[in-house]
């Protein structure tokens, strides 16, 4: 089949009347794992072409936007987002083995993202196995890659507040499970 006929049973019978791939299966006489195949090819086609529009990398100024957002609603300055993981449960495969099983004993797949103050995508990862934990699906995000080589555009270091004129780093924040970076922040530790 070509990508064409593929887009049609995509966007008319599946999209606009959310049926199942099972009646998509009896409609068209496709396999499920063909329809399945169908429906992967063409969001990737449509996150291709989409992704530098809905979710563009910020520059500097976006950056600094983003950071304002978390100063004005969280009290937080120099925090350009917050990064966490969100399991989201599957039906088990015949062959997915234990690779989709996590520790809160259901199968999944982990999105990662990275949202600003407003609870809005800066960055997005999906699809890593439910075993994965956040701290290695994020050392595995480009997101992560870009960070550690500098290329993200963060600006550089300013001082949080006119007593202390010490510039401090740009952050991201995240939970117990992310280690700390420059630009990585994470409660401390229990003291004991």
């Amino acid at each position: 089949f070509k990508l064409n006929k593929n887009l049609f049973i995509f966007r008319f019978s599946f999209s606009l009347y959310q049926i199942s791939f099972t009646e998509l299966h009896h409609e068209y006489r496709l396999g499920i794992s063909t329809i399945s195949g169908f429906v992967e090819q063409v969001c990737e086609l449509i996150w291709k072409k989409l992704r530098d529009i809905c979710m563009p990398q910020p520059s500097k100024e976006n950056w600094l936007n983003i950071a304002n957002g978390f100063e004005t609603h969280a009290n937080f300055p120099n925090c350009l987002g917050a990064v966490d993981g969100k399991h989201i449960r599957l039906i088990k495969s015949i062959e997915s083995g234990s690779l989709y099983y996590n520790y809160k004993h259901y199968f999944s797949v982990v999105l990662l993202a990275i949202c600003d103050s407003n609870y809005l995508f800066i960055s997005v990862d999906t699809g890593a196995f439910g075993k994965n934990s956040d701290s290695s699906i994020f050392k595995d995000f480009l997101f992560y890659k870009k960070l550690i080589n500098n290329s993200l555009n963060i600006p550089d270091p300013k001082p949080i507040s006119s007593i202390d004129p010490e510039p401090m780093a740009y952050v991201i924040v995240g939970d117990e499970a992310f280690g700390l970076l420059e630009n990585i922040m994470r409660p401390y530790g229990e003291i004991i």
